[in-house]
C-alpha cells in the first residue's frame, strides 16, 4: 500500500543543535499512528516540518506520492493535510460555528455550512455552535480544534496532545471519534496519555534525541528494552 505520508532522511538543526536526525517515516492511508517520546525528543520539530511551519535542513517529505518539501503550509492544507496545535489556536471572540467555518473555507468553496454543522456534531458540540469559543473549557476548545480540522475534509489529520484537558468521559468519546475518523482519514497522534496511545494506535513511532528509537505495534513498543530504558520505566512525557 502506498504511504499517504513519507519522509526520507529528514533532519533539522538549530544553531548547531541537532533536533531531528535522518528520520525515515511512512504512514499508510487509514492508519492511526502515535508519535511519542520524552520531552525534547524532537516531536514538535518533526511535525512542524511535516506541516510546513519550518523547513528541514535536509531530507524530503512526500504526501500521497508527491514531494511537498518546499510547499508552504497553506498548500499542504489544500492537498489534504490538517493539523491541530498543542496550544489551542481558536479565535476566542468568535462563535464555535464561525471558527469552524473559517477552517472549512481553507479547503472548501461550497457546502461550508453543512461541513461546519457536521464537524461540530461529530465532536459533540453541535448544541453549542452559537456560543463564543472563548467561553469553552480548555478541553472543549481542543474538541473545537478537532472540528476545525475535520471541516477541511482532510486525508491526513495530525493531532497534537488532543486529550490534554479532557475529562475521562470525554476521552472515551474522543477515542470513539478517532476510530470513526480513521475509516476515511489517516491520523498522526502526538500524545502523552499512554493508555490512549495503547488503545488507539495501529503502530507507534518513538523518537528520542531526534532519531527513531523504535517502531511497531503498541505491544512491541511497550516491550522494547530500548524504549523502557529511554523512559526509565515511566510513561512517555509530552
Amino acid at each position: 500500500m502506498t504511504a499517504i505520508l513519507s519522509t526520507r532522511g529528514l533532519g533539522r538543526s538549530f544553531a548547531g543543535l541537532r533536533a531531528v536526525n535522518a528520520v525515515d517515516f511512512d504512514l499508510s492511508p487509514g492508519e492511526i499512528r502515535a508519535l511519542i517520546g520524552p520531552n525534547g525528543a524532537g516531536k514538535t520539530t518533526f511535525v512542524s516540518m511535516l506541516i510546513g511551519r519550518i523547513a528541514p535542513s535536509e531530507g524530503r517529505i512526500f504526501f500521497d506520492g508527491a514531494e511537498v518539501t518546499a510547499l508552504p503550509a497553506h498548500r499542504r492544507v489544500r492537498l489534504g493535510m490538517a493539523y491541530t496545535f498543542q496550544i489551542t489556536s481558536v479565535f476566542g471572540r468568535l462563535s464555535l460555528r464561525e471558527n469552524v467555518a473559517l477552517a472549512a473555507r481553507r479547503r472548501l468553496r461550497r457546502g461550508v455550512d453543512a461541513a461546519v454543522e457536521e464537524a461540530l456534531a461529530r465532536v459533540g458540540l453541535a448544541e453549542r455552535a452559537g456560543e463564543v469559543a472563548g467561553d469553552l473549557s480548555y478541553g472543549h476548545q481542543r474538541l473545537l480544534e478537532i472540528a476545525m480540522g475535520l471541516a477541511q475534509a482532510p486525508r491526513l489529520l495530525i493531532l497534537d496532545e488532543p486529550t490534554q484537558g479532557l475529562a475521562d468521559s470525554e476521552i472515551a468519546a474522543f477515542k470513539a471519534l478517532i476510530r470513526e475518523i480513521s475509516a476515511t482519514t489517516a491520523i498522526l497522534l502526538i500524545e502523552h496519555n499512554m493508555s490512549v496511545v495503547m488503545e488507539l494506535a495501529d503502530r507507534v513511532t518513538v523518537l528520542n534525541f531526534g532519531e527513531v528509537l523504535a517502531e511497531g505495534t503498541p505491544a512491541e513498543v511497550q516491550a522494547s528494552p530500548a524504549v523502557q530504558a529511554a523512559y526509565l520505566g515511566t510513561e512517555a512525557a509530552g
